[in-house]
């Protein structure tokens, strides 16, 4: 193993629990077919989580395209 085995898997290891603690801005009701007119904005916490969440998907990615060419 090298070390982007490595970094990928810790990648997506951190990108999984970023996923899980996110909030929803939607209720099932929407999901569904519901009135989901709602807009909302990502604000604090929230924001820092989703644009975690989005490096760790790039780092993840370029992990595993390297270490597949390498």
């Amino acid at each position: 193993m090298n070390i982007y085995d490595y970094v990928a898997f810790g990648a997506m290891l951190l990108m999984s629990l970023l996923i899980l603690i996110q909030t929803r801005g939607a209720s099932l009701g929407a999901g569904l077919g519901g009135a989901g007119d709602v807009n909302t904005t990502r604000r604090g916490t929230e924001k820092t989580i989703f644009q975690l969440t989005i490096v760790c998907a790039l780092i993840f990615s370029l992990s595993l395209i390297i270490g597949a060419i390498g």
